[in-house]
């Protein structure tokens, strides 16, 4: 008689994954998705205070709408890119092309486990980290983007 087990749960890593940009003239997967970090995957339920007459001990919180966080990106500094043009184009122009930006968790095999797809993001914060002549580390740029709202994919 076969006896069984129990399977366990084990939650997937966050070190193996890209993300991809829908950029004007790039394609898909190109180094500019190579990134040593992403945050900010959050939302959250907006609420608003209700009081209502005669009741003293509480207000009632209704909600309202999501709200959403700044989605930040870190990788070692490119020379030339594309993002970084959509960057220079958003700020120094003030033409701002909203894209669908989307990250991709994957396992060591790089099967795809999840994806988040975030809507109409756009570049409002590029950040280069600090140069010291007595270190060695790496110039790193952070890069915000704000979007609409995001999905899970898969």
């Amino acid at each position: 008689m076969k006896v069984k087990t129990a399977h366990t749960y084990a939650p997937p890593a966050g070190f193996h994954f890209k993300v991809q940009f829908d950029l004007p003239g790039a394609s898909g997967d190109t180094p500019e998705g190579n990134f040593q970090e992403v945050s900010g995957i959050n939302a959250s339920l907006g609420t608003e205070p209700y009081s209502e007459g005669g009741e003293n001990r509480f207000s009632h919180r209704l909600p309202t709408r999501a709200e959403y966080g700044t989605l930040t990106l870190k990788r070692g500094m490119m020379p030339a890119s594309n993002l970084r043009d959509w960057f220079e184009r958003a700020i120094y122009n003030l033409d701002i092309e909203p894209v669908e930006v989307r990250v991709i968790l994957m396992d060591p095999a790089s099967n795809i486990l999840a994806t988040w797809s975030f809507i109409r993001a756009y570049p409002t914060k590029w950040d280069v980290s600090g140069f010291n002549a007595m270190g060695g580390d790496l110039v790193v740029e952070n890069i915000e983007l704000v979007y609409q709202y995001f999905r899970r994919v898969n």
